[in-house]
């Protein structure tokens, strides 16, 4: 039963008790794999690269209008996020970028993992973080089609609380 849709999509990311926020408003594909399981494919924006060497600024130097502070380089990837979604359980996956990629799992009132991933610019070797996050609640609607997901769940390092977050997607028809 395979069935896809084209859609406009608003991902966002809030902490509760952080000062952290991220929105990703884009076009993404919904294939709907049954009655009550869809995926999710988007492209999350290039983001600036830290580690990436930016010319030292001069005292003297005075500033330009309308320069941007950060253009991404040429040679950046695009980042894929993939959500595998029903009313029981959401997994999602960032994929596509050389350096960072991340797992979380999330199920109404119980323990997931969340991993990410760090490969150094050879690309031989990766270092795995990996995290509990508690779902507090998961909350999918929409008549055939997803509409609304909310997911609100609390991230921890062995027994210290990283913050509470709250996974927020609209899928517009």
């Amino acid at each position: 039963m395979l069935t896809y849709h084209r859609k406009p999509v608003c991902l966002s990311l809030t902490s509760v008790d952080l000062p952290f926020w991220s929105v990703v408003e884009t076009a993404a594909t919904l294939y709907q794999k049954d009655d009550e399981r869809f995926h999710l494919l988007l492209t999350e924006p290039t983001l600036p690269d830290p580690l990436e060497d930016s010319p030292p600024l001069s005292q003297d130097a005075e500033p330009i209008a309308a320069t941007p502070l950060f253009s991404p380089p040429q040679s950046a990837t695009q980042r894929l996020l993939w959500l595998e979604i029903s009313p029981y359980r959401v997994i999602m996956t960032m994929q596509g970028n050389g350096r960072y990629s991340y797992r979380h799992f999330w199920e109404r009132g119980v323990y997931g993992l969340s991993r990410y991933w760090l490969q150094d610019e050879q690309l031989d070797s990766s270092a795995q973080i990996r995290l509990r996050n508690f779902t507090r609640d998961l909350t999918l609607s929409g008549n055939s089609l997803p509409e609304h997901l909310r997911v609100e769940y609390e991230l921890w390092a062995n027994q210290v609380r990283l913050g509470k977050y709250v996974l927020n997607l609209e899928i517009h028809h």
